[in-house]
């Protein structure tokens, strides 16, 4: 064969050979990136975290999160026969490892979450307990329920966020507790809900506006890749306001919203923080989804309190507190009673 015969086999072999080798590596990207396959949902989802998640740097510093490593080793662990739930128990067990419980993976039938952030710490709160100090004759608005307490102290209990504050709702409270010598705002297992939720609480205890935190935005798609800090502007409540002493009782399961009104106490108030450290869950969260229709929800804003310090990992109570086994069985809440102490001068 001569060179001519050669060139003119060997160009019609290559073409067809570079053609092969374009369809393969098309076939691979989209497998990678957007198939309804087990490998494409678990590589879109480790991508979109990759991408869009915002407390890497946090995770590793706090406890050596490599978020490559993470994807090496779970994604070794797809194969094209698994079923949906195996794919579903590794990208649940994957998403773990972020320690965050804003990050949740849902399917038409299961819900992949993260609760040690809190079922690994002693409840601190009683329902039944509870009962015991508000009665049946408390106050009730907008979920909140409150009472003036035999010591004159008053006792507000927020269960949650998830409701808007009118303006009108809680000038009504306000003016009704505003006798009170002090005051005991309880937001223990307040799992979070809105964020202007617990902006217009905290405004009902502040005379002017004054900045409670900051927040940043993903602008790309490098892990530190953050707009500048923006500031989280708190408003005063209009109608009546709170200016007297008040105790903010706080545990393990105060989490999202309900760890920003604690940080907007903690920064721009004199209030007493009495209890446990809080959940932490200061990531605004974003929802996503898998091309298998699964959504995925995850931290993608992060928020930082006035001293630009994340509260990620939670906020420490000035005053440590648990319910005591003596109390449980007196059918006393620790919690309760010690502020009661504290308002009364005896602290």
């Amino acid at each position: 064969m001569n060179r001519k015969q050669y060139l003119h086999w060997y160009s019609p072999v290559r073409l067809l050979f570079l053609l092969f080798f374009t369809v393969m590596l098309s076939a691979c990207v989209t497998e990678e990136t957007g198939s309804d396959t087990p490998y494409g949902n678990w590589k879109t989802l480790w991508n979109i975290l990759d991408t869009h998640y915002c407390f890497f740097a946090d995770k590793q510093q706090t406890y050596g999160l490599d978020w490559d490593e993470v994807g090496s080793r779970y994604g070794s662990r797809i194969t094209p026969s698994m079923s949906s739930d195996q794919l579903f128990q590794v990208c649940g067990e994957m998403l773990r490892e972020l320690r965050d419980g804003h990050v949740n993976l849902t399917s038409p039938g299961n819900t992949a979450r993260y609760w040690d952030w809190f079922e690994n710490y002693p409840a601190n709160f009683s329902d039944s307990l509870q009962r015991i100090v508000l009665g049946k004759d408390y106050r009730l608005t907008q979920g909140l329920k409150y009472r003036i307490l035999e010591d004159n102290i008053g006792y507000l209990y927020c269960p949650s966020f998830d409701v808007s504050f009118g303006s009108g709702n809680l000038s009504a409270v306000f003016s009704y507790l505003a006798p009170c010598n002090g005051l005991i705002v309880d937001v223990r297992n307040n799992s979070g809900g809105l964020l202007t939720s617990a902006q217009a609480l905290a405004g009902c205890f502040i005379d002017s506006p004054v900045t409670g935190g900051y927040i940043c935005h993903k602008k790309g798609p490098a892990h530190d890749d953050f707009s500048s800090p923006k500031p989280i502007q708190l408003e005063p409540a209009k109608g009546v306001r709170w200016q007297k002493p008040v105790v903010v009782l706080i545990n393990r399961r105060c989490y999202s919203a309900a760890n920003a009104f604690v940080m907007f106490m903690q920064s721009c108030t004199s209030a007493v923080l009495m209890g446990n450290r809080t959940g932490g869950g200061c990531g605004m969260p974003f929802v996503s989804e898998l091309p298998n229709g699964w959504g995925v929800r995850f931290s993608a804003c992060p928020m930082y309190d006035t001293q630009m310090q994340l509260t990620e990992q939670g906020i420490e109570p000035h005053i440590h507190l648990d319910i005591s086994s003596f109390d449980w069985s007196e059918g006393r809440d620790t919690y309760i009673e010690r502020a009661r102490e504290w308002l009364n001068g005896q602290h």
